[in-house]
């Protein structure tokens, strides 16, 4: 029996926690030992359904209290697991259809599960050929139908950021979920009694296996509300850490900005967040100033100065890859802007320098994590010096599933590039830059979408967190600003507007955007997890 299954049944016989789900009012508590009596009442079924041992089962579902169990179920049968993006409510569902049908037919899954509220996708994608049940149809009684299971079986194949149109899954073992979860509960001091909160899409790595698969392995209580109750009414998030005491919770970095405006106009009275010790702040680029923003509004909700912490994290390395310091306020490592773009190099500087750029520290790597940066081929020993950041460690995963069959995810020697460009400090400290695919290179500068867009964004009538910056494939170098903007404005203003990017742009990166392109409020495409898709946004151009 693989080191993650074992782990999950000594959980269900020993831990007296829950998973908690629904409203925050009246929440559902399954104890983990329910949980795994659901899982194997499903694995039963599975059986009768000859889900097997290296199978990939596609899954479609919100519901924690669904994909609990089943992904136990699939782990007890020897298959694999992969979470479907969820449609939004941005998204022309017949291009959500074909790409969905594409990733699985990609992963060759032999059955695609539904749960709430997805159901009503069925007929959709029964039509497309696949094999569609429900996960209520799969609920059932009966002694565990057990297949033998070992660390390199597969646990999930999970499709990485932005995986649509030409899908890719990249295959975690269980041995990676094993070991990244136990190293990142090192990192972030999580026991059987953390109590942990999340409102998380469960098809986003970040919810799924540190909201999902980290407390069913660890036997802790997490509560666990769907995404639309958040995105509805934003200021639940914080009256579920209040109400349950949490201590850990995470987001992608828009989320804490919006947390902080609606606690901005809260009762503190009504809301405690003295409890809360660690925010993880991932999955996109950190804005310092919206941390300074949330640790600011947060401190009249009891909440600590050093709450707000910033990751760094990969699908590829599971989930975890740095975890930011735990005991004080985040890191903003004031660097040289033109000596970026110039020497390839992070040189410190004053941080009311006109060349001075914020790069938020994303904190020392997990343990068993190794991290080197290289450039050309060449390790780069010497600290900030800037490059691509490679890693190495039993969290990650060895191969990719593509449309064209299998592609490694580790080089010869065992370490994995990930595409991200960025430095270590001279404490070893992980600092990211930006994707080396997205760098925008004009008269030998190479000049970072995340900048651009910052300054695009401090321009008052652009909406926060609505920018894209993107090289423009033409005969001349250049690049194009996407802004969305309030729909109050009229064309005069709009013109205005743009004139005021353009010059904030120039002024902050020496460089003016070719073209500014002002959009209405929901015209940039997103993830389920409000993360930008800028490769999908070149369509806008």
């Amino acid at each position: 029996m693989s080191t993650l299954l074992r782990d999950i049944f000594l959980t269900a016989e020993t831990s007296p926690h829950a998973l908690r789900v629904g409203s925050i009012d009246e929440p559902l508590s399954i104890t983990w030992r329910e949980v795994h009596t659901q899982a194997c009442g499903m694995s039963n079924v599975l059986s009768s359904m000859d889900i097997g041992r290296n199978d990939t089962v596609a899954v479609l579902a919100a519901e924690a209290s669904d994909v609990a169990p089943l992904a136990q179920a699939l782990w007890i049968r020897g298959a694999a697991l992969t979470m479907l993006q969820q449609p939004t409510p941005r998204n022309d569902l017949a291009v959500w259809t074909a790409d969905t049908v594409q990733a699985c037919r990609m992963l060759n899954a032999p059955l695609v599960v539904l749960g709430d509220p997805f159901e009503v996708a069925a007929e959709a994608l029964t039509a497309e050929g696949l094999r569609v049940c429900t996960v209520n149809s799969l609920r059932g009684a009966g002694p565990i139908a057990l297949v033998e299971t070992d660390d390199d079986d597969i646990a999930m194949r999970q499709l990485t950021s932005g995986s649509t149109g030409v899908p890719k899954a990249v295959e975690i073992s269980h041995g990676n979920l094993a070991a990244n979860v136990e190293a990142s509960c090192r990192a972030v001091e999580i026991n059987i009694d953390t109590v942990m909160a999340s409102w998380l899409p469960l098809c986003h790595d970040m919810g799924m296996v540190g909201f999902i698969c980290l407390p069913m392995k660890t036997g802790n209580e997490v509560i666990v509300i769907r995404t639309d109750a958040f995105l509805r009414r934003p200021i639940v998030w914080a009256e579920m850490l209040s109400k349950f005491r949490a201590e850990v919770t995470a987001g992608p970095n828009f989320a804490y900005s919006v947390l902080a405006r609606v606690l901005e106009k809260a009762d503190p009275d009504s809301i405690d967040l003295s409890s809360l010790r660690v925010a993880v702040n991932g999955a996109e680029p950190i804005d310092h100033r919206d941390l300074e923003y949330l640790t600011s509004v947060g401190s009249r909700f009891g909440m600590g100065a050093g709450v707000a912490t910033p990751f760094f994290g990969l699908a590829e390395a599971t989930l975890t890859v740095s975890a930011g310091d735990l005991r004080a306020p985040a890191v903003v490592d004031y660097v040289s802007r033109r000596s970026l773009a110039e020497n390839h190099r992070a040189e410190p500087i004053d941080p009311d320098s006109e060349d001075a750029q914020p790069v938020v520290c994303l904190g020392l790597p997990i343990p068993d994590m190794q991290v080197r940066i290289a450039r050309n081929g060449q390790v780069l020993h010497e600290a900030r010096q800037v490059g691509a950041i490679e890693l190495c460690s039993p969290s990650i995963g060895r191969q990719y599933v593509t449309v064209d069959g299998t592609v490694p995810v580790l080089d010869d020697t065992g370490w994995f590039d990930t595409g991200d460009l960025g430095y270590l400090d001279e404490l070893g400290r992980i600092h990211v830059c930006g994707r080396l695919k997205d760098v925008i290179v004009l008269a030998g500068r190479n000049l970072h979408p995340h900048d651009i867009e910052r300054a695009a964004a401090s321009v008052e009538g652009v909406r926060k967190g609505c920018v894209v910056a993107l090289r423009l494939d033409t005969e001349r170098e250049g690049f194009a600003v996407l802004a969305e903007v309030y729909e109050r404005f009229n064309e005069s203003e709009r013109a205005g507007i743009r004139r005021a990017v353009a010059a904030r742009v120039s002024s902050h990166v020496g460089h003016p955007p070719r073209e500014v392109r002002l959009l209405q409020p929901g015209s940039l495409p997103k993830t389920t997890s409000g993360k930008l898709r800028r490769n999908s946004a070149r369509a806008l151009l």
